[in-house]
């Protein structure tokens, strides 16, 4: 029975709010963190354990009462409501019972780089961003470039943007992967279709409490910054580059003028570069089959084309075909490709789950 198989989840919300209550627990800041996290989770799920145990007195008592002439019409209509509404309850509880990602409440650096085709492929880091932060705005989630490396017309060889809002990481993880597109480009005279690619890593946005990093592992270099910027550049030595010496990932940073500012962004890039090499290990480790990784940024995989001259978008993954490419792209309507991505993902777990 399901109301068996949420006491559990009961129990350890009510021993981890009898935690957070104590004394001690605030002396550990990071403890009182993970607890608040995991307290956070399960109240969703206790929530609804009461609507759901509610919906089902609600059914015995109705039926009851259908013996009571004077009561008879109006337990119908209530157990009919009832009855009604158990299906999705059901649904909903099932899908909160599967294992959590815990980075699905996280902010993200969304991580854009031109692949193969050359100045076409990074137009389309372009035309990509523009559309990721439609998106962004259309769900009311604030955008911020914190790196970006331009070519000379106009397009990127790499972005990368912090996006900060409810749900960003459990939505955007999908996109993860290589995005392909298919389109004539301005400067070909003949007409002919050319194929690019470029590649989208989401990283959650870590803190302390998340990753620790030994000091003692990271070489920090400051050099002129490069490009434009006049005198200032010539004279400061504001660029940062930050090697984590035991993986070798390193990260440079000149956007800021301060060397100061310019540290903490690529501090804050590093720690979630190595989150997602870890965590890639992490998962590699155990085992997990690549169907349950649609989250962890895989750029080898191929998840989407964009085919303009047909006007079409499709997802591999899922087999879905959209033919309102431009629309898509030009309103950041992601939801239209997210929700059956999210829907198919989670009907599989549960098929896996056993729920």
């Amino acid at each position: 029975m399901l109301l068996e198989k949420l006491q559990p989840f009961i129990e350890k919300y009510n021993e981890i709010n009898q935690k957070l209550s104590s004394p001690e627990i605030t002396k550990d800041i990071k403890q009182m963190t993970k607890l608040s996290r995991e307290a956070k989770h399960l109240e969703e799920i206790v929530n609804k354990a009461k609507e759901y145990e509610n919906t089902l007195n609600t059914i015995e008592e109705a039926k009851s009462m259908l013996d009571d002439p004077e009561m008879a019409e109006l337990a119908k209509e209530e157990l009919k409501e009832a009855e009604n509404k158990l299906p999705k309850l059901e649904e909903e509880i099932k899908i909160l019972l599967l294992p959590k990602d815990p980075n699905d409440d996280k902010n993200i650096f969304l991580e854009i780089r031109a692949g193969t085709g050359g100045d076409e492929a990074a137009l389309f880091v372009g035309d990509l961003l523009k559309a990721y932060l439609k998106y962004a705005d259309n769900r009311g989630w604030k955008a911020e470039i914190v790196s970006e490396s331009k070519n000379d017309i106009g397009g990127y060889k790499e972005v990368i943007v912090l996006i900060k809002g409810e749900g960003a990481y459990s939505r955007l993880k999908y996109e993860g992967g290589t995005h392909r597109v298919q389109r004539i480009p301005e400067t070909e005279s003949q007409g002919r279709i050319h194929t690019s690619a470029v590649t989208v890593a989401v990283m959650p946005e870590v803190d302390d409490v998340d990753i620790e990093i030994d000091p003692k592992d990271l070489k920090i270099e400051v050099m002129r910054a490069g490009g434009a910027g006049g005198q200032h550049v010539n004279k400061t030595e504001s660029a940062v580059r930050i090697t984590h010496t035991p993986t070798g990932i390193t990260v440079s940073m000149q956007d800021e003028r301060s060397q100061q500012r310019n540290k903490e962004k690529a501090m804050q890039i590093l720690k979630a570069r190595l989150f997602e090499y870890y965590e890639q290990q992490r998962l590699a480790q155990i085992g997990e089959t690549r169907k349950s990784q649609v989250g962890s940024g895989d750029r080898s995989e191929r998840i989407r084309t964009y085919n303009y001259p047909q006007n079409r978008i499709t997802d591999h993954r899922i087999g879905l075909t959209l033919y309102r490419l431009e629309q898509i792209m030009n309103e950041g309507l992601f939801d239209e490709i997210i929700d059956p991505l999210i829907a198919h993902y989670q009907a599989e777990a549960l098929k896996e789950a056993g729920l």
